[in-house]
């Protein structure tokens, strides 16, 4: 009998609700939180979602999202303040984006980063942006026609972007960690901005037309130093970036015909790697990469049957991604002097004694480093055809 009381006590315990438990309709679900600045500190945006207007029977076709602000002088305190106008307690377990304004990131993201990577609530698998010559609340207030929620269409074009078109890169918080942290490697974070009016942007006319009158935009990479933002690369710069970096999955090179006229080459497979050797002292920086590429499109006159057309193709293939990492490069050293590679990480692989040396002083070791780019393109696919329809006419 004592033993049968026993059982059912502790199985009591095991079977009592969680102490903290909260219930959905008490929470405030918020996809999107924006940052920008205030004269006390920070000014929080929280994009929220309104339930009544995501589930299937009560749709009234009023906005999905609502946004909520607050002023703090900590991130946290600005989140808290926002209970004065929040009929329901802020719960970001479900967050997507974290838009950072450029005036925020300039003077330093050190403080965001460390209380967004301390918040127990929070998952990992959110994106990082940067609110490219405005305020991140102004990215927040743009609606979406294919996504019902804005933060999902931000969160799902930067996936897309980076599959398709490699001048952009999906970076989550514990990246932006490792990379402000590391002693070898500088950050990056994808630029967003709006184009188009962005009061319509707010609206419900918005949707209402084919051709919406404003609408989010990537913006390529800002690099960063330390946790500042320094500047922006160009589109081709941070196709390079992520070439070296061995962040393609595809993209699109154009390359010249010997006799006038383009052709694109569709990446379709790349394998970059980065490896340093210590010379007399001195490092040096090789990368390697291995490129296959996809004949997409044809606008010029050239056999494609004959193999020396192709060797003289993959040639000049080689030359352009070559020539695209090199300037990338170049940039990073002449104009930011900010190591965004990693070259660093890769010398203190070589040699850890070499490294501890140099890392006091690597901005200036980084801007003087040689770095030697080798590029092995190869051209696998023609397409359905393979030569072009003008030259199969004139046959």
């Amino acid at each position: 009998m004592k033993k049968r009381i026993l059982i059912l006590l502790i199985v009591s315990l095991v079977l009592t609700g969680c102490w903290d438990k909260r219930e959905l309709d008490e929470l405030a679900i918020t996809m999107a939180i924006g940052v920008d600045e205030s004269d006390v500190g920070y000014l929080v945006t929280a994009q929220v979602v309104v339930p009544l207007e995501v589930s299937i029977k009560g749709n009234t076709g009023n906005s999905p999202i609502t946004l909520y602000q607050a002023e703090g002088e900590t991130i946290f305190e600005a989140i808290r303040k926002l209970a004065k106008i929040v009929p329901r307690e802020i719960y970001p377990g479900h967050l997507r984006m974290l838009v950072i304004s450029e005036a925020v990131a300039e003077k330093g993201i050190g403080e965001i980063v460390d209380f967004f990577s301390r918040n127990w609530e929070m998952r990992s698998d959110f994106y990082v942006v940067v609110a490219k010559e405005m305020n991140a609340e102004e990215i927040l207030n743009i609606s979406s026609a294919i996504e019902t929620i804005p933060a999902n269409s931000m969160f799902n074009m930067l996936n897309v972007a980076q599959e398709t078109w490699s001048s952009t890169r999906g970076i989550h918080i514990n990246d932006l960690i490792s990379d402000i942290g590391s002693d070898g490697k500088e950050a990056v974070v994808t630029g967003i901005e709006v184009i188009g009016d962005e009061e319509l942007g707010s609206s419900k006319k918005n949707l209402e037309t084919i051709t919406p009158k404003a609408r989010l935009r990537l913006v390529d990479l800002g690099v960063f130093k330390e946790d500042k933002l320094v500047g922006w690369l160009t589109e081709e710069e941070s196709i390079g970036y992520n070439t070296v970096t061995n962040q393609v999955k595809s993209s699109v090179t154009t390359l010249s015909c010997p006799e006038g006229g383009t052709m694109a080459i569709e990446l379709i497979r790349a394998n970059s790697e980065i490896k340093a050797k210590i010379i007399n002292g001195t490092p040096e920086v090789e990368v390697k990469i291995k490129t296959e590429g996809n004949i997409a499109e044809v606008d010029c006159q050239i056999d494609l049957m004959k193999a020396e057309n192709i060797t003289m193709l993959e040639k000049l293939y080689s030359e352009k991604v070559k020539e695209v990492m090199q300037n990338s490069i170049t940039t990073l050293q002449k104009d930011f002097n900010a190591d965004i590679f990693g070259f660093g990480e890769a010398v203190h692989r070589a040699d850890a004694k070499v490294w501890k040396k140099l890392k006091q002083n690597w901005d200036q070791e980084f801007s003087e480093l040689p770095v030697n780019v080798k590029v092995d393109a190869k051209i696998t696919q023609f397409g359905v055809i393979v030569n072009p329809i003008k030259i199969k006419e004139k046959e």
